[in-house]
């Protein structure tokens, strides 16, 4: 898991090696990320995934042979606390779905400005959401519709941990987590890392998916 100081250690997946050199010229450029590898199908990237431990993989979804939705499957069968953002030309809802059902911890189209995909980045590695509010909207909308109560959650997570969790289904940043609660932001990431080691995920948005899937997070919690 990603140590905070450290640099962010990237594996970029495209089947294009032009987008990847840009990509990776963007990033080589930042002196708190480091692209340890690249991949360009879905075979390479679990194999990447193995050999090179990297913080955040930047996951493209079409791709010859194994595609982007599978190999990030496979990827978080092995490595549960692996973080996968999805950088991809495709909005349709099926793939958002799909990519997220999977495991992905942020989705982020390729037209996105620098700005947006750094930004992006830092957050998966930092345990933060990924996805654009109106995104974020339809993917509780879509989960929520098929909500079980699989167990009662503080058989889980501690009422303070549950009650992060619901907060961060909201989209709230840590620092905005840490305002609401009135504990520190080092606070906040403990719980978080708590959560997340609970529900053996590597993200807030699959903790917060999974919340949402056994009842314990509604829409009314994010409003």
């Amino acid at each position: 898991m990603y140590q905070e100081g450290q640099p962010i250690r990237l594996l970029l997946v495209d089947d294009h090696p032009v987008v990847r050199k840009g990509t990776r010229d963007l990033l080589d450029s930042e002196p708190d990320f480091q692209v340890v590898g690249e991949a360009s199908n879905g075979e390479e990237a679990i194999a990447g995934a193995r050999d090179l431990s990297p913080d955040v993989i930047l996951m493209d979804v079409s791709m010859p042979g194994m595609n982007g939705i599978e190999a990030t499957r496979r990827i978080k069968a092995n490595r549960p606390q692996q973080n996968i953002l999805v950088l991809t030309s495709y909005d349709d809802d099926a793939y958002v779905f799909a990519l997220l059902e999977a495991g992905a911890a942020g989705y982020l189209l390729k037209n996105a400005s620098e700005d947006e995909l750094l930004g992006a980045v830092r957050a998966v590695a930092a345990g933060e959401s990924a996805l654009h509010p109106s995104v974020a909207r339809k993917v509780l909308e879509r989960f929520s519709a098929g909500a079980t109560s699989t167990a009662a959650p503080l058989d889980t997570l501690s009422p303070r941990e549950l009650e992060v969790l619901r907060i961060a289904a909201t989209g709230r940043t840590n620092k905005e987590i840490a305002r609401d609660l009135d504990i520190s932001p080092r606070t906040v990431q403990v719980h978080l890392a708590n959560i997340f080691s609970k529900m053996d995920v590597g993200s807030r948005t699959e903790a917060v998916l999974i919340g949402i899937k056994r009842g314990w997070v509604n829409l009314a919690d994010t409003e």
